[in-house]
């Protein structure tokens, strides 16, 4: 009987794209083996077509207890070998417990050590928690069941009938850039809109760049915002109706992404696609790895990074970075890459 392997996911869409080197060293340290994840909708979807995933369980935002132990016993079936918990919340950990897997493996955070069979150390520096680019910190917990990283970084996948018709809507000449304003921590990592729009007009002019706006569910007004100040015609991957498949699609075909600290940068880390990411309160520290392409554009402030979602001052960490940096960064990288 192969191993039956169950993975919790992370709830980001960027983590989730960067916990896909470790799904792929527990697919090679357990060959045979059968990999579920489970997680919420988005990064589900986001992972939809991974060779290394066998199946998929969406589960519910914030189920309850009694609801989390049914849940538990759907999965135990999945979970028989080896229950991987890549998030720290203690949730994730009971939810794991639940299914009663012989093995439960996860980091020692959050109080949350007896729900584990294998309950790792976090990584410290001097005594205290420090952040680690998210990619490495998930493959060094499968490491510690003999799960090597087998150095080929992030991996999404593709739809091929979506990408056949994105690549029709999005056809034309010039380099094709994406722009996505949006971001789902909160407004303190949201560049002005009006700046995504003078970068797209700088762009088209000096370039002749083909620039599509990228944007997911709960971002329209963000959407709105670029495409009322762009004097330029933006492209539309989606028809305004934006899935995840499509996203990947139309990002896996971008000359240059131009984003802030998103979701969406790590999609495009996925498909090689280079980034100039716009980065203000948060710490470049989870999200900087060896597979990025492109440049990270950041100012250090007084009271960054802060990590948090709303900003309490005047968003100098975002607003000191100019419409002028970003479109110059943008055309040195499609110089460098062509």
């Amino acid at each position: 009987m192969p191993p039956a392997i169950l993975v919790m996911i992370p709830n980001w869409i960027g983590d989730a794209a960067m916990c896909t080197p470790a799904l792929r060293a527990l697919h090679q340290g357990f060959p045979g083996g059968e990999i579920t994840v489970a997680g919420r909708a988005a990064p589900c979807a986001l992972l939809h077509g991974l060779p290394c995933v066998a199946r998929q369980f969406v589960l519910p935002s914030r189920p309850g207890w009694l609801e989390m132990r049914e849940l538990g016993h759907q999965l135990k079936p999945h979970a028989r070998d080896l229950a991987v918990v890549l998030p720290h919340s203690f949730r994730s950990a009971v939810l794991a417990a639940f299914t009663r897997a012989n093995q439960r493996l996860g980091y020692n955070r959050d109080g949350r050590s007896f729900l584990l069979t294998d309950a790792v150390p976090p990584h410290r520096v001097n005594g205290r928690i420090e952040p680690i680019y998210m990619a490495k910190e998930y493959l060094d917990l499968v490491a510690t069941i003999g799960c090597k990283d087998d150095g080929h970084g992030l991996e999404l996948a593709t739809d091929p009938a979506v990408s056949a018709q994105v690549r029709t809507s999005l056809s034309g000449n010039g380099p094709l850039i994406g722009i996505a304003p949006g971001a789902a921590f909160g407004p303190s990592k949201l560049w002005p809109s009006g700046r995504y729009a003078q970068v797209a007009d700088m762009l088209a002019k000096q370039l002749g760049a083909r620039c599509v706006l990228l944007t997911g569910p709960g971002e329209e007004q963000t959407r709105d915002a670029v495409r009322a100040a762009a004097k330029t015609p933006l492209l539309c991957a989606d028809d305004g109706a934006p899935t995840l498949e499509t996203l990947k699609a139309a990002v896996s075909q971008l000359d240059l992404l131009i984003c802030n600290d998103s979701g969406t940068r790590h999609v495009a880390v996925a498909f090689g696609v280079p980034t100039v990411c716009i980065m203000g309160p948060t710490s470049p520290r989870y999200s900087e790895g060896p597979y990025e392409r492109g440049k990270v554009l950041r100012v250090d402030v007084d009271c960054g990074p802060c990590q948090k979602p709303v900003c309490a001052t005047d968003h100098r960490c975002m607003t000191r970075i100019s419409a002028d940096w970003v479109a110059e960064t943008a055309s040195k990288i499609l110089r460098q890459e062509t």
